[in-house]
C-alpha cells in the first residue's frame, strides 16, 4: 500500500511512520516543509521516501496515481494559529485545499484521513458531547479545522476523494519538546518531571478536566482508519470523534506520583495563564464515542497506563 503522510516531520507523522515501517506491506512518502526524517530503528527504512514540499505552492510534486491513502497531518497548532491569524489560515486551510485539489485531479477516490481536533467545539456544550452536537469553535485553530472538515465532506460527497475526518483528543504523553499547542502542558507536566525538568501548569484548578488519548492508542486508531468501509459513515458526514478518557489535573498528578515517585511533583508549578485559559475552557471534556467504538476504534484503559507506556518507550530508546 502506497501512503502519503503530510506534516511527516511532526510528532504524529513520525509516530505513525515508525509503526507502518515495521510492516513490509507499506510504502511511505514522508513530506513536510523541511525534509522529514525516516524514523530510526524501524525494520524497513528503505520503504520510505522523504520529500520536501511547501503545500502552499501546490502538491503536484508529492501526489501521483500510485497513492492508496493519504494522512493529512500538516498544520499550525492552536496557540500558534491564535497568535498569527494569517499564518494559521494559510497553512491550515489554503495548504489543505491545495492538497485536496491535487488528489482530486490526480488520484480521484483516494482515501484521505484528515487530522482534526476537539477544538472544533466551543461553549456552551452539554456535559457529554455526542456526534449530533454542532461545532461552534472559539479559536482560530478550531475554525480552520471545521473549514477543512467541510471540505472533506464535500469532496467525499462529490466522489473526489474517500475522506475521513478524525477529531483527535489531546494526545498525552507526547515525547519531545513542548509545542505551540495550548494543550502542550498536558504532556509536559508528565514528560518534564520524569526527565528531571520543571513544567508550569497554566491552570490553578486541579479539578480542570481534559479529554486525552495516548500515542499508543492513537496509532491503533489511525491504522484502523485505513480499513474502514467507505460507507461506514454517510458521504457528507465524515467526521468521527476519536475515543478518549476524561482526566483531571489532579488525576494526572496522581499518575505521575505513582509512576515516577512523589519527588517528581516538586518539578511542577501552577500559575494561571489568562491568555490560554479561554482556549482551554472552550474545549469539551467528555464525549459519547458510541459511533467510533462501533467502528472498531478503542480508548485507553487509564491515564496511569498511558504514563507507564510513555516511561517504557523512553527507557527503550536509551
Amino acid at each position: 500500500m502506497q501512503i502519503l503522510i503530510t506534516g511527516a516531520a511532526g510528532f504524529i507523522g513520525q509516530l505513525l511512520a515508525k509503526e507502518l515501517l515495521n510492516d513490509p506491506s507499506y510504502q511511505l512518502i514522508l513530506t513536510d516543509i523541511n525534509e522529514p526524517p525516516v524514523p530510526k530503528g524501524v525494520k524497513y527504512p528503505q520503504n520510505a521516501r522523504a520529500v520536501t514540499a511547501d503545500l502552499l505552492k501546490g502538491a503536484d510534486a508529492i501526489v501521483d496515481k500510485s497513492l492508496d491513502a493519504v494522512y493529512a497531518f500538516h498544520g499550525i497548532m492552536s496557540s500558534g494559529s491564535e497568535a498569527n491569524f494569517d499564518l494559521g489560515m494559510s497553512v491550515n486551510v489554503d495548504a489543505t485545499r491545495n492538497l485536496f485539489e491535487a488528489l482530486r485531479h490526480t488520484c480521484p477516490g483516494v482515501r484521505v484521513i484528515y487530522a482534526s481536533s476537539q477544538a472544533v467545539y466551543g461553549q456552551p456544550l452539554p456535559e457529554v458531547v455526542n456526534d449530533s452536537v454542532i461545532p461552534t469553535p472559539q479559536s482560530s485553530y478550531g475554525a480552520e479545522k471545521i473549514i477543512c472538515e467541510t471540505l472533506i465532506n464535500e469532496y467525499t460527497r462529490r466522489g473526489f476523494i474517500n475522506g475521513f475526518t478524525l477529531r483527535f483528543p489531546t494526545i498525552s504523553v507526547r515525547p519531545g519538546l513542548p509545542t505551540a499547542a495550548a494543550s502542550s502542558f498536558l504532556s509536559g507536566m508528565i514528560r518534564e518531571p520524569l526527565d528531571g525538568k520543571a513544567c508550569a501548569i497554566p491552570v490553578e484548578d486541579r479539578s480542570f478536566k481534559s479529554w486525552l488519548c495516548s500515542p499508543k492508542t492513537l496509532v491503533h486508531n489511525l491504522i484502523l482508519s485505513l480499513s474502514l468501509a467507505a460507507d461506514s459513515v454517510p458521504p457528507h458526514i465524515r467526521q468521527i470523534n476519536v475515543p478518549g478518557i476524561c482526566v483531571t489535573v489532579q488525576e494526572m498528578m496522581d499518575a505521575l506520583e505513582k509512576v515516577g515517585g512523589k519527588d517528581k511533583l516538586a518539578f511542577l508549578t501552577e500559575k494561571e495563564d489568562p491568555s490560554l485559559r479561554p482556549i482551554l475552557d472552550s474545549w469539551p471534556t467528555r464525549f459519547d464515542n458510541t459511533q467510533a467504538i462501533s467502528l472498531g476504534f478503542k480508548r485507553d484503559s487509564s491515564f496511569e497506563q498511558a504514563v507507564r507506556d510513555y516511561q517504557l518507550e523512553v527507557s527503550q530508546q536509551k
